[in-house]
């Protein structure tokens, strides 16, 4: 797993973040055909997603068409439509989440910790990603994305208090578990991160993965993006 690191523990106890919420960048248009996520790229990206029999974890798997599925959708719904910030996305998801096999943190077990999107590194590694489940994002990402979310708001009162049943929450629906990376992308990296990211080249990954995630670079995790940039074809 990616979550032994001091840093995780910083992220999981929400007393720093590299993230900043500031206001969106310009995006290139495109067509809602080019935001089409396929199972076959899922699978050059997270090659063991072809399969949820027997399950490390059980429930919390999903097989390449399922995030492919939610991700196309999480994209078009918050605007992703630079194929290189898409790959970034992919890339830490399916490296977050053990190719989308886990949808919260187990190691070393925070509470409410988890999400596929918004980066299980940041997030595994540090945070499991302060977006729900398959990113592993911090608990108080998972807050402020389900405080986005019109449809959760006469929900949210009830967990509140309670990290781990908000994660539960957002766990339940495929949609809100594979959009954390999206939002997170697209509400807590700065513009400057992003225009780089948009670039496709590794420095501006780079950029993205130490300056918005707030994680290490690992050979790894390169080699997730790598497959990511070759999938989409950036």
């Amino acid at each position: 797993m990616h979550l032994l690191t001091p840093l995780t523990l910083l992220l999981a106890l929400g007393t720093t973040t590299l993230a900043h919420p500031l206001h969106r960048p310009t995006h290139k248009t495109k067509s809602k055909a080019d935001i089409t996520i396929t199972e076959s790229q899922i699978l050059t990206i997270a090659p063991t997603s072809n399969t949820c029999d027997n399950p490390p974890a059980v429930g919390e798997c999903a097989t390449a068409k399922t995030a492919a599925t939610y991700t196309s959708q999480s994209f078009d719904k918050y605007g992703v439509t630079s194929k290189a910030e898409q790959a970034a996305v992919l890339s830490l998801m399916a490296f977050e989440s053990l190719d989308f096999k886990y949808n919260k943190n187990h190691f070393p077990g925070v509470a409410g910790q988890g999400s596929t999107y918004t980066p299980k590194s940041l997030i595994n590694e540090y945070f499991a990603n302060a977006i729900p489940a398959r990113n592993m994002q911090s608990p108080t990402f998972n807050s402020k994305y389900a405080s986005s979310l019109p449809s959760l708001a006469d929900k949210l009162p009830s967990v509140a208090n309670s990290p781990a049943d908000l994660l539960d929450l957002l766990r339940a629906n495929e949609a809100f578990d594979f959009g954390s990376g999206a939002w997170f992308l697209t509400t807590q990296c700065s513009d400057d991160v992003r225009s780089a990211l948009q670039k496709g080249d590794e420095a501006g990954w780079e950029r993205y993965i130490m300056g918005c995630v707030g994680t290490s670079v690992t050979d790894e995790r390169r080699s997730y993006w790598e497959r990511a940039v070759k999938a989409l074809s950036v």
